[in-house]
């Protein structure tokens, strides 16, 4: 099963780490939030992603073609650059990563759509390239099967600056995007898509993913929310990146699942 994240934002509220990289490859301890993205879900057995690359996007495909090199030991004998000899794998062998350029100041859901011929099989998964959880993965998916909608989002509490929901019997009947005051739970990303929610997309680069698409799935009563009350946070601000690295120090990160 594909596994999309959407990492081609400018980040510009956090412009004192976005200037010189994309926000996904911002660190927390000595790993991008995108690493930390990716073990999470090969914790439940999914390792096939798909990364919808945009600003500054060239680093990332950088980050994982020197992967290897990086991250195993190694020996090379000089003015004989073919001899180079990785010695030892990493934790991460496996991981099967196609990177495509979906556009600088593209929306997501035509982020969406551009990777289409990239996604194969009737259900994928889809996340933001800044947010983290210990959400169980493995237990959305199931609840994602049952239900036989088009969507399913993962809901987290507290309302905050986020899309707020209003659920009825665990379907949305509404989305609303980032509201000014709200209360219950709210969109924290983590999506299950059936394919056919490609029809709601278009190229375009105006094309949104929740105003526009998903609304508009969740007045036809095709969006499902997982409700989670666990451990969620999304790295949106310096302050939230200092949060980030000092609970990661501590050793008390809780989407450290894997």
């Amino acid at each position: 099963m594909k596994i999309v994240i959407l990492c081609g934002g400018l980040g510009a509220r956090l412009r004192e780490e976005t200037e010189f990289r994309p926000k996904p490859m911002v660190h927390i301890g000595h790993r991008p939030i995108l690493w930390h993205i990716m073990k999470s879900y090969e914790h439940y057995g999914y390792n096939d992603f798909v990364l919808a690359l945009g600003y500054k996007g060239e680093m990332i495909k950088d980050y994982f073609y020197h992967y290897e090199l990086m991250n195993s030991a190694v020996s090379i004998k000089l003015g004989h650059p073919r001899e180079l000899r990785i010695h030892e794998c990493h934790e991460e062998a496996g991981w099967q990563i196609t990177m495509v350029d979906t556009g600088e100041r593209t929306l997501k859901g035509a982020r969406l759509k551009k990777l289409e011929p990239y996604i194969d099989g009737d259900i994928f998964m889809v996340t933001y390239g800044d947010g983290l959880c210990d959400v169980n993965i493995n237990d959305l998916l199931d609840f994602h099967k049952k239900h036989g909608k088009i969507a399913t989002l993962t809901g987290i509490n507290p309302a905050s600056r986020f899309g707020e929901l209003n659920i009825d019997d665990n379907r949305v009947k509404t989305l609303k995007e980032k509201p000014e005051t709200g209360r219950g739970f709210v969109n924290g990303g983590f999506f299950v898509f059936n394919r056919e929610i490609f029809d709601y997309f278009t190229v375009d680069d105006s094309c949104d993913l929740e105003i526009g698409p998903l609304e508009k799935i969740a007045e036809e009563g095709q969006l499902m929310v997982y409700k989670h009350n666990g451990f969620w946070a999304c790295m949106d601000t310096i302050r939230d990146t200092d949060y980030l690295n000092n609970v990661w120090n501590n050793n008390s990160a809780k989407w450290k699942v894997w």
